[in-house]
């Protein structure tokens, strides 16, 4: 469903933009997935019997290679079913030939430059997937586990002193210091203990040295400013090899550095004999069981703690000693600041740009290499004969050291990060480093439309490859989309049961019902919260278009469609073209600023309440009393309307708009705009002039998008129109306030006060009684006797209780539901009156006296409704 949202959501920019005549690009594409895909192949085999390594590198490879083709044409089905409006003959992968060939370039670019180098650093271990991990792959959860308190014994036998500390407490001193931590296992790998310069209790302590727990090691104690002295015992287990600032601290004190994991997490040699071959959870229950036997465990605190996990396959990550190649981030990441501050790119919502900053001024380097099989090989070769390393955008043929031939040069092994290839999409798709006419044409870019999980992973990244290689920011608009969860808000997985599958949506609700729900949905810096009852809006939306336009289809059979000017245009087609023209101001707005949900409630409004269940139920005058001619210009001008909606809607229901867009009589539209235009001089102030009178190629997709028109706006029109729905909302209102069914046929009055708006009543009483199915209407000068009256601006509109109502039906509804109304305010009265108020929140003690308000203006009305009867 992510995928779902995020396709749908360049989708609808993308036909925008097209629409508009921008020149549109969206390149399609897949990136390896490197763990994830290598993941799947590994489980596959592993329910064989079978390692990778049993199968060899290339044979691996291959079973690889198949796996990508039935997962990537599974993509590429979910995206045609969706609609994506992409360029498929530009299709990409990030393990294609060409893409391959930038990503050799940027890696020799970037040593070449003094930006990639090799080391020995401590990395993110996952020992499930066997390789290192960026430190954005880590995804850190709140655990349940345990403080383990523990003793080392002080090495040449003394004691501490005791110390009086500023609060009166008393730090009672000893022979032995406790020392807390929730990685007892490592306690192999400290190679020293550290405390703060200036803590009172361990003055004496700096410079001589403990006796290491369980083996016969001694370390020394170091004084460093990283200990807090109010956090724990204030004596923290410095194991440089396991732990990121402890890494630090050793840096700083020179001190060894002790790895005891092997890469499956299992304890290594380093560790006494008995620990060996044990995994961390075994070890850490054994090293507990044997500080106890020997008096040196004090306890264990159970607590809650942030550990981190792949964030792939979720086993818990494992600090790692491990030589890797980096990439130097801060150069990079100066220059993607910079684009920020000078304007060069724009998040939407604005809120990322604070997440975008502080991760570049915090920014570490960025281990790039993976022990995988799957992905870019790194372009590194070492000479077997002489050691030379060769860095090479192609495959080397000898030794430029030692000249010995390729076959005594071993490359090296491990694959790069995916992202470093995906942080090249947006100019190696167009045929970078190659200066190609793609290049020139779609770089930089308009847009990058993406969920907020991977600004880390990716956008930054993106961003400072372009500036790096192309001297550009990769494109100007940033928007970043909220997750798609349940109506919870809680993230879909198998686990909860709660995921929905797109295709499985799209053959029950259509694939428009879809992409509409999820844009109506779609709000900027909000999640999206859907189950599979949402998609009912998109539904009944896409249905109710089909229906009106198969109304109005169905109108033209025995009709002449004519050229309709100006003159032709009434009142009502005014009002119509006036809204058409807010909505279609209200839409380009919205989208030009990534506001989808704005967009959509837009055209939601507009089509199914404006031209629907008003204009074209208004036109039904002209179908059911007009002269021939009357309806022909009538159809004619709901032709235009229903053209120029379809083409508004399109780019959020794009298969459902198209279907009917080919079923209209284009060629006379065209025809007929043409002669209109030509009769009128194809006035500019004319509500019909955008209307296209050229030619295009018949099919919406390439269909110019609506314009809005200052002639269309009229504000006199509009007002007029909005009393005439004012009155027909008040009669239906007050239809619905009796019990009265929509079809029964009633008599009204309307007393309309002089020289008012609402003096458009009289003009337009026919539209009154068709819209709110009235049989007749009085105006009247004073308020009729026996009547239920609604107040209006300018007017009173009237029920007339008569013969065609059960005026003791109506008396007996309307005092059962006085009685009830009555009962409930003296329970809230009562409740306001007690304790209730006293000692509830102030919050909802006002809700409480909000709703008894509005039961009193109720009672009020049903009083008046009772004495009119």
């Amino acid at each position: 469903m992510g995928h779902g949202l995020n396709n749908t959501l360049q989708d609808i920019v993308v036909r925008y933009h097209r629409m508009k005549g921008d020149n549109t690009l969206w390149v399609p594409g897949t990136d390896h997935a490197g763990i994830a895909t290598q993941n799947v192949v590994e489980r596959r085999l592993k329910k064989e019997g079978l390692r990778r390594q049993d199968l060899g590198r290339e044979k691996f490879l291959e079973q690889t290679w198949a796996v990508k083709k039935e997962h990537h044409e599974i993509i590429s089905k979910q995206q045609r079913k969706l609609g994506n409006s992409v360029d498929w003959n530009r299709e990409r992968f990030t393990m294609d030939e060409g893409l391959s060939k930038a990503v050799r370039n940027v890696f020799v670019t970037l040593y070449e430059r003094g930006l990639i180098y090799k080391g020995n650093y401590l990395v993110n271990w996952c020992t499930s997937c066997g390789t290192a991990l960026a430190d954005d792959e880590v995804e850190h959860e709140d655990t349940n586990g345990a403080m383990y308190h523990m003793y080392y014994e002080i090495a040449d036998g003394s004691s501490i002193p005791s110390v009086t500390m500023e609060d009166g407490t008393v730090f009672p001193g000893g022979n032995k210091i406790e020392i807390a931590t929730t990685r007892p296992e490592t306690l192999f790998g400290d190679t020293a203990v550290a405390v703060h310069p200036e803590d009172p209790r361990y003055k004496s302590l700096i410079g001589k040295s403990v006796k290491l727990a369980l083996t016969d090691k001694i370390i020394p104690v170091v004084a460093d400013s990283y200990v807090e002295r109010g956090f724990g015992t204030g004596v923290v287990k410095i194991t440089p090899a396991h732990d990121q600032n402890d890494w630090e601290v050793g840096k700083r004190h020179k001190l060894p550095i002790v790895n005891i994991l092997n890469p499956n997490g299992t304890l290594n040699e380093n560790v006494p004999e008995k620990y060996r071959g044990l995994s961390t959870k075994e070890a850490r229950k054994v090293v507990v069981e044997d500080l106890i036997a020997a008096g040196l465990f004090k306890e264990e605190e159970k607590i809650s703690h942030s550990v981190g996990h792949c964030y792939r396959c979720h086993t818990v990550v494992e600090p790692y000693l491990s030589e890797q190649w980096f990439v130097k981030m801060r150069p990079l990441a100066d220059k993607a600041y910079k684009a920020w501050q000078d304007g060069e790119i724009v998040f939407y919502p604005r809120k990322w740009e604070n997440t975008y900053q502080r991760w570049l001024e915090n920014i570490r380097d960025w281990c790039i290499s993976r022990q995988l099989w799957w992905g870019h090989r790194i372009p590194v070769w070492y000479c077997q004969k002489c050691g030379e390393m060769i860095v090479s955008r192609t495959d080397p043929d000898s030794c430029p050291k030692c000249g010995c031939g390729a076959e005594h040069l071993k490359q090296d092994p491990d694959v790069l990060d995916t992202w470093f290839s995906s942080w090249l999409w947006p100019f190696s798709t167009l045929g970078w480093p190659e200066e190609t006419a793609d290049l020139e044409k779609f770089y930089p870019t308009t847009a990058l439309i993406t969920a907020y999980d991977i600004i880390f992973f990716w956008v930054s990244r993106m961003i400072m490859a372009g500036l790096e290689f192309t001297g550009k920011a990769p494109f100007r608009d940033i928007y970043m989309h909220g997750l798609v969860r349940d109506k919870q808000g809680r993230k879909m997985s198998k686990s909860l049961g709660n995921g929905l599958d797109p295709l499985e949506l799209i053959e029950e609700y259509g694939s428009d019902a879809l992409k509409f729900t999820l844009g109506f949905l779609c709000a900027q810096g909000q999640d999206v919260l859907v189950d599979k009852e949402s998609f009912k809006l998109g539904s009944r939306f896409a249905n109710k278009i089909w229906n009106a336009s198969r109304y109005i289809l169905g109108n033209l059979e025995g009709r002449t469609l004519q050229p309709v000017t100006d003159n032709d245009l009434t009142e009502l087609d005014r009002w119509i073209y006036g809204r058409l023209d807010i909505a279609t101001c209200n839409v380009r707005s919205a989208l030009e600023s990534y506001r989808y949900n704005d967009a959509a409630q837009n055209l939601y409004e507009f089509f199914w309440n404006d031209f629907c269940d008003w204009y074209v139920e208004a036109t039904k005058l002209s179908f059911r009393h007009g002269d021939e001619a009357e309806k022909d210009r009538a159809v004619s001008v709901l032709l235009n309307v229903l053209e120029e909606s379809l083409r508004l809607l399109h780019p959020y229901l794009p298969f459902v708009t198209e279907e009917i867009y080919g079923k209209l009589p284009l060629e006379e539209i065209t025809e007929n705009r043409a002669k209109a235009a030509a009769s009128q001089g194809c006035c500019q102030s004319s509500p019909l002039k955008i209307l296209p009178c050229t030619e295009y190629c018949g099919m919406l997709i390439a269909a110019p998008y609506p314009l809005s028109q200052e002639a269309r706006k009229d504000e006199k029109v509009a007002a007029r129109f909005t009393v005439l729905q004012d009155v027909i909302r008040s009669v239906r209102a007050l239809r619905a306030e009796c019990g009265l069914s929509p079809d029964a046929k009633l008599n009204i009055a309307i007393l309309v006060t002089p020289g008012s708006s609402a003096e458009v009543c009289k003009e337009k009483s026919d539209m009154i009684q068709l819209l709110a199915n009235v049989a007749e209407i009085d105006f009247t000068e004073q308020k009729p006797q026996r009547a239920i009256g609604a107040v209006g601006e300018g007017y009173e509109a009237f029920l007339l209780v008569d013969g065609s109502i059960n005026v003791e039906q109506l008396l007996a509804r309307f005092k059962k539901e006085l009685a009830n109304e009555q009962a409930f305010a003296d329970k809230v009265t009562a409740k306001l009156s007690g304790k209730f108020a006293q000692n509830a929140p102030a919050e909802i003690v006002a809700a409480e006296r909000e709703k008894l308000e509005a039961t009193k203006r109720r009672l009020e009305k049903l009083s008046s409704y009772i004495e009119s009867l």
